[in-house]
């Protein structure tokens, strides 16, 4: 639990630059979910870091607006009992954001039309439900 966040073999969020904060979990727990501070908020300051390049922090920011308060990204993590489990769940949650955040745009669909074939099979389908629609709906003695 020592070393940084690994996002991606190009980026590796440093320790230092995280701010963890811990505070009591809701919900059922037992006698201990009054008395351990087991939730876990993970917090990395996207416009400050040093890390990111001019191109990412961009991405960031785009991708991630509505998340980011004041340049800073939030993550919390309740689900475990344990504090340590939860910690390790905020960082693979953070990675996660930040490397989808940060991934290349996706390449632009080239227009393509449907094949002769492909047409031609969708047609004669609808024909075929067509005459069975039209076979169920004949009267009875026609």
């Amino acid at each position: 639990m020592t070393g940084d966040v690994v996002v991606g073999p190009s980026l590796v969020i440093p320790r230092a630059e995280l701010t963890v904060r811990f505070s009591r979990s809701s919900g059922p727990g037992g006698q201990g979910v009054n008395t351990t501070d087991s939730r876990v908020e993970l917090r990395w300051d996207v416009a400050a870091s040093a890390v990111l390049t001019a191109v990412q922090r961009q991405r960031l920011v785009e991708r991630l607006g509505a998340r980011l308060v004041g340049g800073v990204l939030t993550v919390t993590a309740s689900e475990h009992r344990e504090q340590l489990r939860n910690r390790a769940a905020a960082e693979l949650r953070l990675a996660a954001l930040v490397a989808a955040g940060i991934s290349p745009p996706a390449r632009a669909r080239r227009p393509t039309r449907p094949t002769r074939g492909s047409a031609e099979r969708r047609l004669a389908a609808k024909k075929q439900r067509s005459a069975t629609k039209r076979l169920r709906s004949a009267k009875p003695g026609e």
